[in-house]
């Protein structure tokens, strides 16, 4: 079940899992994210096979969701619902399961920021608790699952957006040209909830605007509408551009010098792609990036923001996180011997 971008991307490698195991894959979309620049790029771009159930609902909210999913899995019948990350659609899905007694898998399963001012930490632990099936990305996760005494059963399998990575990287550089030289700019993503109210969206901006080289930031509809409500202004280098499909940010991400963003997966993917990164967010999830020091995190503190970005830089050492680029496979092998069970 996908509803919003990320989940697209981590879909995609799992989707390809699926066939070569011979699962059947029934893909329900319910329309979280309806901007075409933002959910059937994906479809287009990546090669995903048509959703089966396109719930087109255009909401946010898990109680509107929750009963048209519930239709669809009726409908279907499936050994396994399937779930990815911390979204509402996320727990739309893991409610309905729990609904009809159908058995829930969830793929980033135990990742924690320790902040539940976050509405994806709530989501995060509610999904977990439904869960028969827990997919964890690393060890730290299913640590934290065992520490809350979660029940299901928890399986590191590693994290299906490096799969993704490794996947579309080299078809990103074939396709898409960067629109500055390589190391000379810097890529913004700002979207979540509380990022976009006027204070802190405002302080953010004050941090791009300091910033000495061009800044070219694709922005999310609700980013670029917080923007004008609020008349937060931004400095001439800082180049609003509309959303990117997933290859051309792929593409955009891997030849900047550094990236500021509050999104989960791009501070994972600016790891990957060996591009340091600076979060706009007081705390994060994938806390590895900031241990090995790839990652900063400076809040909504405009004066952090600048220092973070003229500093950043890759550690020397890069190692290996979230997985091997198997994740989905591995996940596929346990749901078919699960099913078959």
């Amino acid at each position: 079940m996908v509803g919003n971008r990320p989940q697209f991307i981590k879909s995609a490698p799992l989707s390809l899992a699926f066939r070569d195991h011979g699962i059947d894959e029934a893909v329900v979309h319910t329309g979280q994210h309806y901007d075409a620049e933002l959910s059937q790029v994906f479809f287009e771009e990546l090669g995903l096979a048509e959703p089966r159930h396109r719930l087109d609902l255009r909401t946010s909210d898990p109680a509107q969701m929750e009963p048209e999913i519930a239709g669809a899995a009726r409908d279907e019948q499936p050994d396994w619902m399937l779930v990815y990350g911390d979204t509402n659609s996320t727990l739309a899905g893991a409610r309905a399961a729990a609904d009809l007694e159908l058995p829930l898998a969830h793929v980033e399963a135990g990742l924690r920021s320790g902040d539940l001012a976050m509405p994806e930490e709530h989501n995060r632990i509610e999904t977990d608790r439904l869960a028969q099936l827990l997919l964890c990305p690393d060890e730290r996760s299913r640590r934290t699952l065992h520490g809350e005494g979660v029940d299901g059963r928890a399986e590191v399998v590693g994290d299906v957006m490096y799969d993704a990575s490794l996947l579309f990287a080299p078809l990103a550089r074939e396709r898409y040209e960067p629109p500055h030289p390589p190391g000379t700019y810097v890529v913004a993503t700002i979207h979540r909830e509380a990022n976009v109210q006027q204070r802190r969206l405002a302080r953010i901006v004050d941090g791009l605007n300091r910033l000495a080289e061009p800044v070219v930031f694709p922005a999310h509809p609700r980013t670029r509408a917080a923007l004008a409500r609020h008349d937060v202004g931004l400095a001439p280098h800082v180049e609003l551009v509309p959303p990117l499909g997933y290859l051309q940010m792929t593409a955009l991400v891997e030849a900047a010098r550094a990236v500021v963003t509050d999104s989960g997966g791009l501070q994972k993917e600016a790891y990957w792609l060996g591009v340091p990164c600076v979060t706009a967010r007081p705390s994060t999830e994938w806390v590895d990036t900031v241990e090995v020091g790839a990652n900063v995190l400076v809040d909504d503190d405009p004066e952090r923001l600048a220092v973070a970005v003229a500093s950043a830089r890759m550690p020397d050492e890069r190692p290996r996180l979230y997985g091997d680029g198997a994740a989905a496979d591995r996940i596929a092998a346990l749901l078919d011997t699960l099913a078959g069970s």
